[in-house]
């Protein structure tokens, strides 16, 4: 059992290569450390030196006859357990080294985070109080090395500025690279005289931080890995409609979430309703763009993905709000423009002006 757990898990961490490998070809190499979809193969891995290691520690109380019967019966369980692991992991592998595939998987991050980001928010104009005059702020800023936002802990957040009384506006949002000494936060102190140095480290302390952007508390960035995944997809050197087809049925999943939930800065409330902490966020306008353009400016010269653009902005039309269909309305006539100038032949200019979802 010990020297096939072994074996097994060297195939293991070969198999992690090759599809890491196999990604960063075909695929955007970023979304191997957004997704995170790989830390489940490092924990087969662990499970399985785990199961050798215990049945080396079972065989050495082995002694002549005498045979530790329960112990020996959990390494069996063991093993099993690692075996159906092991062939549940690789039926997920072919997911994992497709672009439709990884679309699907980031479209069911974005959405996650789409959910736990905007019905906890309210929009900053109705919100009460917001635009009073402080008597005096103070600016938080990064001391550390050069890195991007990660993620705001908006709840400790919240509750410090309800317990001293002040506002916080943030300035950069999470996805934003931050240099040393970036001003990141501002404190809006009202009658309650300077904010002490403690709770100005607090504060700074509620921002994390890391090397590159994340899908944890950024929407953009799920826009941002989609629209890669589509364009690379539509590249000369892949030539490959289909998945940038499969990406779009993401988009529009995402966008539709989207489409009647309050977007832009908020106001982030506390328990009695006051408002403590304005964060900034990318408007309707940005994500439209982020999700649609360079798919709009590539694809127009693929009959199929002409199409499926056509039906997602059809259907964005007809769900969206009077004040956000302006935007949608210039994207179907620019498709319609990009279109006329890639597919001149009349066969295929017909064919891209029906909508297909």
């Amino acid at each position: 059992m010990a020297g096939s757990m072994i074996t097994l898990a060297g195939f293991v961490v070969t198999a992690i290569t090759l599809v890491v490998q196999t990604v960063q070809a075909t695929s955007p190499p970023r979304l191997v450390s957004a997704l995170g979809h790989f830390s489940r193969y490092l924990i087969l891995f662990g499970l399985l030196i785990g199961t050798a290691l215990y049945a080396l520690v079972a065989l050495s109380h082995v002694r002549g006859p005498s045979v530790p019967r329960l112990s020996v019966t959990l390494a069996v369980g063991l093993v099993l357990i690692d075996a159906v692991a092991v062939l549940y992991l690789l039926a997920t592998l072919r997911h994992a080294v497709t672009g439709g595939g990884l679309a699907r998987a980031v479209g069911a991050r974005l959405r996650t985070v789409i959910d736990e980001t905007s019905p906890a928010a309210t929009a900053e104009p109705p919100v009460p109080g917001a635009s009073r005059r402080p008597d005096e702020e103070v600016t938080v800023v990064h001391d550390g090395r050069p890195a991007v936002v990660h993620a705001v802990d908006e709840r400790r957040l919240t509750r410090l500025a309800a317990r001293h009384d002040i506002r916080v506006r943030l300035l950069q949002p999470p996805g934003a690279f931050v240099g040393t000494h970036a001003e990141i936060a501002r404190l809006e102190c009202s009658g309650t005289g300077a904010a002490p140095p403690r709770l100005v480290r607090q504060v700074a302390s509620c921002v994390r931080y890391g090397p590159s952007r994340t899908l944890r508390q950024d929407t953009a960035y799920g826009f941002r890995l989609l629209a890669d995944i589509a364009i690379r997809a539509l590249s000369p050197a892949v030539n490959d409609p289909t998945t940038a087809v499969q990406t779009l049925d993401q988009i529009e999943e995402a966008l539709l979430r989207l489409a009647d939930r309050p977007l832009g800065p908020v106001w982030l409330l506390d328990t009695a309703g006051l408002p403590r902490v304005a964060r900034p966020a990318p408007d309707w306008h940005d994500l439209l763009s982020t999700a649609l353009d360079e798919t709009l400016l590539y694809g127009t010269g693929h009959p199929q993905v002409v199409r499926r653009l056509r039906a997602l902005l059809d259907r964005l039309l007809t769900t969206v709000p009077e004040e956000r269909g302006a935007p949608v309305l210039e994207r179907r006539d620019a498709l319609e423009h990009l279109t006329a100038a890639a597919l001149p032949d009349p066969l295929f200019g017909d064919l891209a002006r029906r909508p297909d979802p």
